[in-house]
């Protein structure tokens, strides 16, 4: 499948988004009308430029407010056109994008419109260049596909086609199937947008909110099948008005781009039948890749060494052992859930989740279908007797391993810390119910799109809750059988009341057990500090749930902390951080599925009071 992204979609200098767009991967872009007015080089240096970074320069836009005005402000139009069809040619791009007039259209005669067109196909003729008609979502008397297809094809000019934007249909609730009523050879251009479902004027909406395909909420995949059916056979381009992506780093975005293209080609060549296949666009398929069959392990980098491993004692894990030969590495065990240490040295630096590793039936074909998907791949140092597993970095810098299955069930690499095969013993910590990371608020998308896109993790729901400087927002993304399950989170974008929330947003690995109260009576026993729960929240527990008085107590003893849906209940406490990560453990009884998100604001101010304490000398 052939890919383009339009410049408008990414940040810096027109130089530096070619450069990035060649680097992401794209095959060539859209050059947005503005990017080339400001910028110092002539439409031969671009041309010359593209061309060695092996771009193709597939469309000019956008051309505005054209047809639908009296002759007189036709013919300025028409004169205003052709300064365009001349630009053209010096740049070398053969097709122009022709909005539909939203601001000066003054007559609504379809007959006027298919006149003016045509005059328009015309001068294009002279130039050897292409129009392609598009039907904005607001557009003044034309603001439907459908309509600006019979428009197109009442030109009847061979230089007259149309542009399918996805963001313009899916936007007004228009049904995609009628994109196959399109002849092949008359659709020029196609365009795609993803967004979320807001309710606002479609222009703001349109100018602020989009996103990259598979970050969103409208059906592309849907459209991708029925444009497939048409023979379409030319550039997949992004058009993307983000905010956001206008002041991310320009690299990042373009690769985030890309890996949607690729996604959603993936998404789309399942999508159609095989009798269908293989079509016009070329699709090719990501490596497949089953779903992970649990976490292997979890690593924590840490400069507070000696707090840390008591955290892990207290919660009942015992010390592996040491690597071999990476001395500053340690693991610490308990049954099937091992948690990797990594000694940062007696820094202070705070204790952060660093690495995850993910059992996974082909780990070479997950690491190629990451690397398709433009994902960082990770050299390893390793010794020649030690394991190679597989690896590459998350949007957030964290690193994902493969490690791929094993005769007995114990890992490979695990016989490094010289932990013996034979040793595992079950513990009340039965396994790693979820991981919680920290997004920064202009990698949201971003992150949902690469666990989607890499691990087939599925988008389970969404959560807000307050916390004392502002909203989270917390996604959850869970494997089909359910064996990994994330939570990404994002805080508000601006704090002013320290770190908390802001850079330094606590993330959490939750543990699970089939026996809180003991683990919890264990940690207690060892001399863990729980984070303390406020006397009001048990009030207002038992007044929600009118829980048995010896059971509230218990919970009150052991900082408990407790929510209950139809299906069963949830149990859980929380230790107190370590700079900005802290342990959970939660027991599930029955089907609950929730994730103790009502309990969230509880957690999170009594998190931020032991920040502020803690940055006005108060003990805790």
């Amino acid at each position: 499948m052939r890919t383009s992204v339009a410049t408008v979609c990414l940040s810096g200098t027109l130089a530096e988004k070619l450069r990035a767009a060649a680097d992401a991967g794209f095959d060539g872009v859209e050059i947005f009308e503005q990017d080339l007015t400001v910028s110092p080089h002539s439409a031969e240096q671009i041309r010359q430029r593209a061309a060695d970074l092996g771009l193709t320069l597939d469309l000019f836009q956008p051309f505005r407010d054209f047809e639908g005005v009296k002759e007189e402000q036709f013919q300025a139009n028409l004169h205003r056109l052709e300064a365009k069809f001349h630009l053209m040619n010096r740049l070398g791009i053969e097709t122009i994008l022709l909005c539909s007039n939203v601001g000066t259209a003054t007559i609504n005669d379809d007959a006027l419109f298919v006149d003016q067109l045509r005059r328009a196909g015309e001068l294009a003729e002279h130039y050897d260049v292409k129009i392609a008609y598009e039907a904005l979502a607001w557009g003044k008397f034309v603001n439907d596909f459908e309509h600006a297809h019979d428009i197109v094809t009442a030109v009847d000019h061979p230089r007259v086609g149309t542009c399918l934007d996805t963001f313009h249909i899916l936007s007004r609730g228009w049904v995609t199937d009628a994109v196959e009523n399109i002849p092949a050879e008359k659709i020029f251009f196609v365009q795609l947008a993803d967004a979320p479902k807001l309710s606002m004027d479609i222009l703001s909406w349109s100018r602020h909110h989009r996103v990259f395909p598979g970050e969103g909420d409208f059906d592309l995949v849907k459209f991708m099948v029925h444009l497939a059916r048409t023979g379409y056979d030319g550039p997949i381009s992004l058009e993307i008005f983000n905010d956001s992506f206008r002041k991310a780093e320009v690299g990042r975005t373009a690769i985030d781009g890309l890996r949607s293209l690729r996604w959603l080609e993936d998404q789309t060549w399942h999508a159609l039948p095989e009798a269908e296949l293989p079509s016009a666009l070329d699709l090719r398929p990501l490596p497949e890749v089953a779903e992970p069959a649990g976490i292997d392990f979890l690593e924590i980098s840490t400069g507070r060494l000696g707090e840390t491993i008591r955290i892990l004692h207290q919660l009942g894990f015992r010390l592996g052992g040491h690597h071999r030969s990476k001395q500053d590495y340690q693991v610490w065990t308990q049954g099937d859930v091992r948690i990797v240490v990594c000694d940062r040295g007696p820094t202070g630096a705070p204790t952060t989740i660093n690495a995850m590793g993910f059992d996974t039936p082909d780990p070479e074909a997950a690491r190629e279908r990451a690397q398709l998907l433009r994902a960082r791949t990770i050299d390893r140092t390793r010794e020649e007797d030690e394991a190679d597993l597989k690896g590459v970095y998350a949007p957030d810098g964290v690193e994902l391993f493969f490690s791929g299955p094993s005769p007995d069930g114990v890992p490979e690499w695990l016989v490094e810390f010289g932990v013996d095969k034979h040793e595992a013993v079950p513990g009340l910590v039965t396994g790693v119910d979820h991981v919680n990371l920290a997004q920064p608020w202009q990698h949201f998308d971003e992150a949902v799109l690469f666990y989607t896109a890499l691990m087939a993790l599925e988008s389970d729901r969404e959560d807000e809750f307050p916390s004392p400087i502002g909203l989270v927002r917390n996604q959850v993304m869970r494997s089909p059988n359910d064996a990994v399950r994330l939570l990404l989170s994002v805080a508000p974008e601006d704090g002013e009341q320290g770190d908390f929330l802001n850079a330094a947003y606590p993330e959490h690995i939750a543990l699970a057990t089939d026996d809180i109260v003991a683990v919890a009576r264990r940690a207690k026993q060892r001399g863990l500090e729980f984070l303390p729960v406020p006397e009001n929240y048990f009030d207002d527990v038992q007044a929600r749930f009118a829980l048995d008085d010896d059971f509230l107590q218990t919970l009150k003893d052991h900082n408990l902390l407790y929510d209950r849906d139809a299906q069963g209940e949830y149990l859980h406490f929380y230790t107190r951080t370590l700079g900005t990560l802290f342990f959970e453990v939660v027991e599930r009884r029955g089907g609950f599925e929730g994730w103790g998100e009502t309990n969230a604001p509880v957690r999170l101010a009594a998190q931020y009071r032991e920040v502020r304490d803690a940055e006005r000398g108060i003990p805790s």
